[in-house]
């Protein structure tokens, strides 16, 4: 499937979710978040999705505990950044895979 965001066509899975890391900005990622409902992103969010990027790319499994030990937010951060799903929909806006640990 391909979705338009930000003037740039992209692939997604089922659900939304790119499968093509490259394809991946940050205007993306602004226009991903006012889909989940998180209208503006701060550099705290940006700093989420870095990490969870780079999570990606060294294969680590993810999961909500494990951002809240990244020393980057604190799992109460995490869910106050991303109130209506921390971890589906920051990974939504990362670019990366639905974690296997999300339903």
């Amino acid at each position: 499937m391909e979705k338009v965001y930000a003037g740039q066509t992209v692939s997604v899975d089922k659900e939304g979710y790119l499968t093509d890391l490259a394809q991946w900005n940050k205007d993306i990622a602004i226009e991903i978040g006012k889909e989940v409902g998180i209208n503006e992103l701060t550099d705290k969010h940006f700093e989420v999705l870095a990490y969870l990027q780079d999570q990606q790319r060294k294969e680590v499994a993810l999961s909500i505990r494990g951002v809240g030990k990244s020393g980057i937010v604190d799992i109460k951060q995490l869910y106050e950044l991303f109130p209506k799903g921390p971890l589906k929909f920051s990974s939504k806006m990362a670019g990366i895979p639905k974690p296997k640990s999300c339903i």
